[in-house]
């Protein structure tokens, strides 16, 4: 995919994400267009304003622009900052936000925090969750081991 490294999709019927759910890493800002034209509504960005090669208010300005909606959700997992996983679980649980698209670099923080998700609102089992994130995560083993560490903390 032109401006997207690593894209996927899942098509979600049920659960804490009514609506099929997109998944990149690094995604430049002309890719905008092209997620509006595939229908979705919002972007998340987990990635930090500060990492190489982002373009935060380029992105952010092209997704104004195509008609999408933005949310900057800078997520670091080694900060031991959790807040950010009870916010982007409240952004991919609003329905206003759906069809939604969610990227960070490699697309391995996107799918540890869909697996948390899966796991705390969909009441999926971990190894289902690993399942799909492991189709989603570039980095498949980094994002199971963050998520099982979030799981087995008092969070």
């Amino acid at each position: 995919m032109a401006g997207i490294h690593n894209y996927s999709q899942i098509d979600k019927s049920s659960g804490f994400a009514g609506s099929p759910v997109g998944f990149g890493g690094a995604t430049q800002a002309s890719a905008m267009p092209w997620l509006k034209g595939e229908g979705f509504t919002t972007v998340i960005n987990l990635r930090a304003a500060t990492e190489e090669g982002v373009d935060l208010e380029g992105c952010q300005a092209a997704a104004k622009a195509a008609g999408l909606s933005y949310v900057h959700l800078p997520f670091d997992p080694e900060s031991g900052d959790t807040q950010v996983i009870d916010d982007f679980l409240a952004a991919v649980g609003d329905e206003a936000n759906h069809p939604v698209y969610i990227h960070c670099h490699s697309a391995t923080r996107a799918a540890a925090l869909w697996m948390i998700g899966r796991v705390l609102r969909d009441g999926w089992e971990f190894d289902d969750a690993r399942a799909e994130g492991d189709k989603i995560a570039a980095k498949p083993i980094e994002a199971n081991l963050f998520v099982r560490k979030y799981l087995a903390s008092d969070r």
